[in-house]
């Protein structure tokens, strides 16, 4: 009987043990699959347009202004890299820097999080400049197929990162609001991560079909 009841708590102490799958990291991940397949259908649209009307994108293609896009590009893919350090900094329970400013290995999770939020910033306020520019060349969203391609394409996108932006600004929010930084804040972090890694990728391929290949 001992033996018995010995292994039965043996046995519910290793189910304790077992680790999980975070719930709200797996519902992303689930949720960035249907993503996927979202901008693979706008990505068919683009493609479809392009093979009916090549003449037109050989056209359309030479009013694009590829070195600030390029340089916009850079910049969203930067932020990339400071948002997985703030992931790192959340790993360790650290949500504000531990030194000055200036020593950007201290940061916490908030100042990795505000510098990726601003680059983000700048990279969408990058795209409303390329469009303005575009428009006044004469080329607004009514203009051809190629036009309706690019802004459908290059605006949904943009849409994408503005809700990254703001899902930065509502973790750092939950940060300055908790007053001890644990677990579920961590999970917050990764999983802001996880959409702007992709969205990050999602943008790569979009400026390679639109700027590269023409």
């Amino acid at each position: 009987m001992g033996n018995v009841t010995t292994t039965s708590a043996t046995y519910s102490q290793a189910l304790r043990s077992v680790k999980r799958p975070d719930p709200v990291a797996v519902g992303t991940i689930v949720w960035l699959g249907s993503e996927v397949m979202f901008f693979a259908g706008l990505f068919a649209i683009y493609f479809t347009l392009r093979a009916a009307a090549p003449e037109l994108w050989a056209e359309r293609t030479q009013e694009l202004n590829v070195p600030f896009a390029a340089a916009n590009t850079v910049i969203l893919i930067l932020s990339s890299f400071t948002a997985q350090a703030g992931v790192f900094a959340a790993e360790r329970f650290q949500s504000y820097r531990s030194g000055s400013f200036w020593q950007f290995r201290q940061w916490g999770m908030v100042e990795w999080f505000y510098l990726s939020f601003i680059m983000g910033a700048v990279f969408v306020s990058g795209q409303v400049w390329e469009y303005a520019t575009l428009i006044a060349e004469g080329m607004p969203i009514t203009a051809d197929s190629y036009a309706s391609a690019f802004y459908l394409t290059t605006g949904f996108h943009a849409l994408h990162v503005t809700g990254g932006l703001l899902a930065f600004l509502l973790v750092i929010g939950r940060a300055f609001a908790v007053k001890n930084f644990g677990r579920k804040e961590m999970t917050s972090a990764i999983v802001v991560s996880y959409y702007w890694h992709f969205v990050d990728v999602v943008w790569i391929a979009l400026f390679l079909v639109i700027y590269f290949l023409k």
